[in-house]
């Protein structure tokens, strides 16, 4: 079973509906007494870094899912969800993430439109787990104004490009992100919850 955590701040519905598609058992948690009953989580997000953490908080989620990660099982950040694994995020103030993973979440340079929004080819430098079978160019929906900086760069998978090169997918363990839309982004996006499904189903 996978779970999406429901925080109010993620498209719950349409991440559940591609697992389903897959053949994955899914369910949308919307309580972390649920957590017990899964061996994958997936973390979806859209917004503002400091309001998801503020309803993390105030949904007592911090505390489950960082002992859920000590457990090593899979985990799965989407778009914002993968930018609140970082340490701090910069979006209006500094604020602390869930701190998985060392480093900041930063804006993008001035000139550039933003947010970043549309299809992105990866450069794919760690063809695993949830990069498995993913071809360099192949591509994927992208909406975002601000990007991940991990401190140590063996922390990325892949990249993309946007008047800069940025990690858009991170991981190393049990913890991973995508800072695209996999659940918007037929076929690869389809490959690649598939990746993470087999993986929670073979741990």
């Amino acid at each position: 079973m996978i779970g999406i955590v429901d925080y109010g701040r993620g498209n719950l519905r349409s991440v559940e509906k591609a697992l389903e598609k897959l053949g994955y058992e899914a369910k949308i948690m919307i309580s972390p007494t649920e957590i017990k009953d899964v061996q994958g989580i997936i973390l979806p997000g859209v917004g503002a870094f400091a309001d998801a953490m503020d309803s993390l908080d105030k949904g007592n989620w911090i505390k489950p899912l960082q002992e859920y990660v000590q457990t090593g099982k899979p985990f799965l950040g989407i778009c914002l969800g993968m930018q609140l694994l970082f340490e701090i995020g910069e979006e209006h103030g500094e604020h602390p993430g869930l701190g998985f993973i060392p480093g900041r979440v930063v804006k993008f340079p001035p000139g550039l439109k933003i947010p970043h929004m549309g299809w992105n080819t990866l450069d794919v430098r760690n063809p695993e787990k949830i990069c498995a079978d993913i071809p360099g160019g192949a591509h994927f929906y992208f909406v975002h104004s601000y990007y991940v900086q991990p401190l140590a760069s063996d922390w990325i998978a892949a990249t993309s490009e946007y008047g800069l090169e940025f990690p858009a997918v991170v991981g190393q363990d049990n913890v991973w992100g995508a800072q695209f839309h996999p659940e918007k982004s037929s076929p690869w996006g389809l490959v690649m919850l598939n990746n993470f499904g087999k993986w929670v189903n073979n741990q």
